[in-house]
């Protein structure tokens, strides 16, 4: 059974550390990490976007343009907001290809009425970007942007948030370096 909830993958970022663009890595049999993401999504969710600040892939997938001119995962939020008419999404940030239904499902099972926002948190601290926003958060991430505030633990911690305690490290692993690539690489042979 598939999830309701629209799921979008981010894939607007920089990739700074990494020194070209993650986002169009190959990765698991795929030409790029975020056809892998978005054909592993289109499994657990009835509707999938990529949200992006062009169209860079060379796969059909339905795009969410962030209108903003700085790379902030808090302006991809509300541009999605913008672009979809749902109350609630998941987010999963494109570089963290091991989330599975496994980690989706603990999320989907803690999701209430009255969170602004359902997220992950391991040892290492929040994983803002897996989890589900709602759009009763909207307000105020629109107020943080106002005062170039793009922090999303910051919205989080202001806002109703739960955070869900994750054990496990290993599957919110993110490939923001080439080492952590070529590991991601290796695990997946």
């Amino acid at each position: 059974m598939k999830y309701h909830m629209p799921a979008v993958i981010f894939a607007g970022g920089k990739s700074s550390r990494m020194g070209e663009d993650k986002a169009l890595l190959p990765f698991g049999g795929f030409s790029t990490l975020a056809q892998y993401q978005y054909e592993k999504f289109k499994r657990y969710f009835e509707k999938v976007y990529i949200s992006t600040k062009e169209n860079k892939f060379n796969f059909n997938a339905e795009l969410i343009h962030d209108k903003y001119e700085v790379h902030s995962p808090l302006a991809g939020i509300v541009s999605i907001f913008d672009a979809l008419q749902e109350d609630e999404i998941f987010i999963l940030s494109v570089d963290a290809p091991f989330v599975e239904k496994k980690e989706i499902g603990v999320l989907m099972n803690e999701n209430r009425e009255g969170y602004d926002a359902v997220i992950a948190q391991t040892q290492s601290g929040l994983q803002p970007l897996c989890g589900i926003y709602k759009r009763s958060l909207i307000p105020l991430a629109e107020q943080e942007l106002k005062e170039n505030r793009h922090r999303l633990t910051h919205l989080l911690q202001q806002s109703r948030s739960k955070f869900v305690i994750f054990e496990e490290e290993e599957p919110f692993s993110n490939l923001n370096h080439p080492y952590e690539y070529r590991e991601a690489l290796e695990r997946t042979k």
